[in-house]
């Protein structure tokens, strides 16, 4: 005997109205309790979905049908939950938050940790957690169970998901996969009014993308004085694709330009003959000086090198470096690759480290929050070295920065930086290829980021 009827579900979860309809059908003979002989309807319990808002919006009706549902339920509805972890949120937490037992979150997280340490969980990553829909029990309408607990998924890095599932003996297992990403060129200009942050901020370019094309120009530009209205920039950069055409994440900068002053300033990104990847101007010199002038990313200049009058002291002293008010806990990078010569407590610069860089240039960091090197280590160019602080002889978080020549203090706007690498011979000719190349990318790219100029 063939039954069928109809089972209809109305869920409300998440904010979401869901609806799902499970046709059952007899045939061959009468349903005790039927209307008209061949057709009924089925009521059950409440199924619970994790969620008791959901549990009380679920209905399944029946009447006097008491055989096959098993059959129709085996195959219960999967759903999941997407969660955003908060700031100081932890796996576990936000596991049991949802409704998983402290059983099958431990479980799930020591599967996890063979791929991934969920300390490192960040800010704003989101973690899909998967149930399944119990069957309800047929002998008590008024009970209720809820959904199974199968699994979670998350990014640990933009090209990987990490997938913990339940396998059939009930226990967990995680397995890294791949991605298949799609790489996209896509482009950015603007008129600059009051600055390049904001100048790119109102054509959508994402912050990573922007902070990278401050860090590239920060060798040669100052950024509070060289700037002015009616300055412009381009840019090129990489966008990856999942499957479903999302964006993954942004990746490196192609190619960038300033006009400043009416003077294009340009700078390509190319792989060189031993595969090292820098950044070079049109004439092939390296954009990457052996110093950075401003080893600190969205940082404003708050006082200059020179005379002035000490904020703490109260009498004129002069002023050996430069000071950048930031956030309490801002990164703060190497300004170029060398040796960390000190690191600890120095008097009224409070918390210091100072770098060689080689046997005439060395910078010193003062005031930071935390120091995140040791003495006698070998650091490389943009690494973070300590966090900005208001240790020592300060009246506020910001970073005193100096610049040693010959182990005397010198002017950080002022010097000459010794210049980068310099393309020759082969190298020059593949670089002068390869900036055409990009010159026709760029004319060619993805312009749905680009907006009208101005602000």
């Amino acid at each position: 005997m063939i039954f069928r009827g109809i089972l209809a579900a109305t869920v409300l979860t998440a904010g979401v109205l869901l609806s799902a309809h499970f046709v059952l059908e007899k045939t061959g003979g009468p349903v005790s309790g039927a209307a008209d002989g061949d057709r009924a309807t089925l009521a059950l319990a409440p199924i619970s979905l994790g969620n008791p808002a959901a549990a009380a919006a679920l209905q399944i009706y029946r009447s006097g049908f008491t055989t096959g549902a098993a059959d129709v339920l085996a195959s219960a509805p999967r759903f999941h939950r997407t969660l955003t972890a908060g700031r100081g949120d932890t796996l576990s937490g936000m596991l049991i938050k949802a409704g998983i037992s402290a059983e099958d979150s431990d479980a799930a997280i020591i599967a996890l940790r063979r791929h991934f340490n969920p300390g490192r969980l960040r800010q704003g990553q989101r973690v899909t957690i998967n149930f399944q829909a119990d069957g309800p029990s047929l002998a008590n309408s008024g009970s209720s169970t809820s959904g199974t607990f199968t699994g979670l998924s998350l990014l640990p890095n933009p090209d990987s998901r990490l997938i913990v599932a339940r396998d059939a003996a009930g226990s967990f297992q995680a397995t890294m996969k791949k991605r298949d990403l799609t790489r996209a060129l896509a482009r950015a200009s603007n008129t600059i009014t009051y600055s390049l942050s904001q100048a790119g901020s109102n054509v959508r370019v994402p912050n990573s993308v922007l902070a990278e094309v401050i860090r590239l120009y920060s060798w040669d530009v100052d950024f509070q004085r060289d700037i002015r209205k009616g300055d412009g920039f381009e840019v090129l950069y990489e966008s990856f694709y999942d499957g479903d055409g999302e964006l993954a994440h942004n990746g490196d900068v192609v190619y960038a330009s300033l006009t400043l002053s009416g003077k294009r300033h340009a700078v390509y990104r190319y792989t060189a003959k031993n595969g090292e990847t820098d950044y070079f101007d049109e004439t092939g010199q390296s954009a990457r000086k052996a110093l950075m002038r401003t080893p600190i990313d969205g940082a404003r200049l708050s006082s200059g090198f020179g005379k002035r009058k000490h904020p703490v002291l109260g009498y004129t002293k002069m002023h050996k470096g430069l000071d950048f008010a930031a956030p309490r806990g801002t990164p703060i990078y190497a300004a170029g690759d060398g040796t960390i010569e000190y690191a600890g407590r120095n008097g009224g610069y409070g918390n210091y480290v100072r770098i060689r860089h080689n046997a005439e240039y060395s910078t010193a960091y003062a005031h930071m929050k935390k120091i995140n090197t040791k003495k006698g280590r070998r650091v490389k160019q943009g690494q973070v070295i300590g966090y900005v602080g208001t240790t020592g002889r300060s009246t506020g978080p910001h970073l005193h920065y100096e610049i040693l020549v010959n182990k005397r203090q010198v002017n950080p706007l002022r010097v000459k930086m010794p210049s980068g690498r310099k393309l020759k011979g082969d190298d020059l000719a593949r670089f002068r290829t390869a900036r055409t190349n990009i010159d026709l990318q760029y004319a060619a790219a993805d312009i749905k980021l680009e907006l009208a100029s101005g602000e």
